[in-house]
C-alpha cells in the first residue's frame, strides 16, 4: 500500500512501528502528535518526513524522525533568523536503518542515493555522508542538505539549536 493512500493516523501508527524498532517508546497521546510532512507536494511516498518533537525552546530542540524506505527529505538550509544568529545547527544520530545524507562540499562520485528522478534538478548538495545505527553527523548552520533512507527505512534522533521550520529555505521550486 502506498503512503499517499493512508490516513494521517495510519501513517502515525506506521511511524510508531519504526520507533519501536529503534527502542523508542511513545505514549498514545504522543503518537497522535507525530507530524507527517509531505511539504505540500502530496507525494509522501517520494518526498516527506515524519517526526516527533520532544522539546523546542529558545535554546535547544530534540526530536526523532522517520524516513520510510527510500523516502527523501528535500534539500533545504537553516539560515540566520536574527542578527548575530548563524542559523540552526543540527546533529543527526541514526538509530535504525541507513540515512544517506548529502551536504554542501566536494561531490561524491557514485553516490548510494539519488533524489526522485523528476526532482533531480531541485537538489544540489552532493557530498555524501552515510549514517547507520550509532553514527552521527553535525550539519553546520546555513548549509544546504537533504537526506534519504535506505531500503529498510531509517529512524534518526536530531539534536539542534532552536528549530524555526518556518524560516527554512527549500531549493525545490514547488515548496
Amino acid at each position: 500500500m502506498k503512503l499517499n493512500d493512508l490516513t494521517e493516523i495510519e501513517v502515525q501508527r506506521k511511524v510508531n512501528e519504526y520507533f519501536r524498532l529503534a527502542d523508542i517508546t511513545l505514549k498514545d497521546e504522543e503518537i497522535r502528535e507525530i507530524q507527517v510532512n509531505d511539504f505540500g507536494l502530496g507525494r509522501l511516498d517520494d518526498l516527506g518526513l515524519q517526526l516527533f518533537m520532544y522539546i523546542n525552546t529558545e535554546r535547544y530542540c530534540a526530536k526523532e524522525w522517520v524516513l520510510f524506505p527510500r523516502q527523501t527529505c528535500p534539500e533545504h538550509l537553516h539560515p540566520p533568523v536574527e542578527s548575530g544568529d548563524p542559523g540552526k545547527q543540527e546533529t543527526f544520530r541514526c538509530k535504525f536503518g541507513t540515512v544517506y545524507l548529502y551536504v554542501e562540499g566536494e561531490a561524491t562520485s557514485n553516490p548510494k542515493a539519488h533524489p526522485p528522478e523528476r526532482d533531480r534538478d531541485q537538489f544540489t548538495a552532493a557530498h555524501e555522508v552515510i549514517l547507520t545505527a550509532g553514527d552521527q553527523y553535525t550539519i553546520p548552520p546555513n548549509t544546504k542538505h537533504w537526506f534519504q533512507a535506505g531500503e529498510e527505512g531509517a529512524v534518526t534522533a536530531e539534536y539542534s539549536s532552536t528549530s524555526t521550520d518556518e524560516h527554512d529555505i527549500f531549493t525545490h521550486k514547488d515548496i
